[in-house]
């Protein structure tokens, strides 16, 4: 395997999709021939002390008032390529870290290979300099990987040329999530929440447009008319905390909401074990559209049914009457309701869909599988 220098702009201890899948691909790499470049954290000491790779933190951009601001991240990769005698560069986003990989191959002839997670694809379609530069910069990369078929056809409907160039390369959740915590900590966890005798449904995401937080709030309003047992957990936080919290207080849902807020990623496991179905009502939202999904793959290898929303590459995480649930919110909401009432009232049916995903991660979502497919570029 080459020396390979990995750049990001998101990176445990974030939590996140995208921060939790660049780890989980430079773990499935060879470590001693890992370097990652990350952004500065103020509780990244104990999390780079684990990680058998190099990982190496900077402030990656100058402050605004200085432009461009990515000078500076160019000059540290610069540094960190000759000192490691990095021989290929992995970035993570087209838009800008790309541009700085192309920067490098012009100088050095280093060659790059671009990770696109959906968000730098919505950007480089929205003016026609930043589709430019995407395009400059997706052409003279070795390979372009996303973590859906989905995300490719969007790549593809704004940067047609690159066709030969697209592979997909799934996120997988953590093998760890297949074997459940001791059943003293889930029964304590109970205890701590209240939770005897109640049906949990589990919520993970960042608070953001396209959670379908909003949509979930209204049906749980109705849903605990039928089913007043029923506590729903929310793990996350965001720009929309305030205005989920404010909803769920008008819908009087209180007594029925626990509210865990966000919670590092080696520590979220025990909630989805603690849960009865998991729900996230994905939705579009201003072009936008959700890539997969780490959370619903998440849910699934620990055993749990999932209802998602149909967004982007959900459909691909979530086998729809197989292993879960695939809900239009827009075109569908009366189905929220149902779905879960059904799910929640129907344990058998509920385990059968569960014990479906978490076959199905077993046998497809593996990191040794999703690697070699791009193991001719390593």
């Amino acid at each position: 395997m080459k020396r390979t220098l990995i750049i990001t702009l998101e990176f445990p201890p974030i939590v996140g999709g995208i921060a939790t899948y660049v780890d989980q691909v430079a773990s499935s790499l060879s470590p001693e021939r890992v370097v990652v470049l990350a952004p500065k954290h103020n509780n990244a000491k104990d999390f780079d002390k684990k990680k058998l790779y190099k990982v190496i933190r900077k402030n990656l951009y100058f402050p605004p008032f200085l432009w461009p601001r990515w000078i500076r991240l160019f000059f540290q990769v610069w540094r960190i390529v000759k000192k490691e005698h990095i021989e290929v560069i992995h970035v993570h986003h087209i838009l800008p870290v790309g541009y700085i990989a192309w920067i490098i191959k012009k100088l050095l002839h280093i060659p790059y290979i671009i990770f696109s997670h959906g968000t730098d694809i919505a950007a480089a379609g929205a003016k026609k300099r930043k589709r430019f530069l995407a395009l400059t910069v997706s052409l003279q990369a070795e390979s372009i990987i996303v973590n859906s078929k989905n995300l490719s056809l969007r790549l593809l409907t704004v940067l047609p040329h690159l066709s030969k160039k697209v592979r997909v390369v799934y996120p997988c959740p953590d093998k760890d999530f297949f074997t459940p915590p001791p059943k003293e900590e889930i029964e304590r966890l109970r205890h701590v929440y209240a939770l005897e005798g109640k049906k949990v449904i589990l919520s993970a995401s960042r608070l953001d447009y396209g959670k379908g937080y909003s949509h979930l709030v209204r049906s749980m309003a109705e849903i605990v008319q039928d089913v007043p047992h029923v506590v729903w957990f929310i793990i996350g936080d965001g720009p929309k905390k305030k205005e989920v919290f404010a909803s769920i207080i008008q819908h009087n849902l209180q007594n029925n909401v626990r509210f865990v807020g966000e919670v590092p990623h080696n520590e979220v496991k025990k909630f989805y074990y603690l849960a009865d179905l998991f729900v996230l009502l994905t939705h579009p939202y201003r072009g936008k559209e959700e890539g997969l999904g780490l959370v619903f793959l998440e849910a699934a290898a620990t055993g749990l049914p999932v209802i998602a929303g149909k967004s982007g590459g959900v459909e691909e995480a979530v086998i729809d009457q197989k292993t879960g649930m695939v809900i239009d919110v827009y075109q569908q909401h009366d189905q929220i309701k149902k779905s879960i009432i059904s799910l929640l009232a129907d344990p058998d049916a509920a385990q059968t869909l569960g014990a479906a995903g978490k076959r199905r991660m077993a046998e497809e979502f593996q990191w040794e599988k999703q690697i070699a497919r791009i193991s001719d570029l390593l």
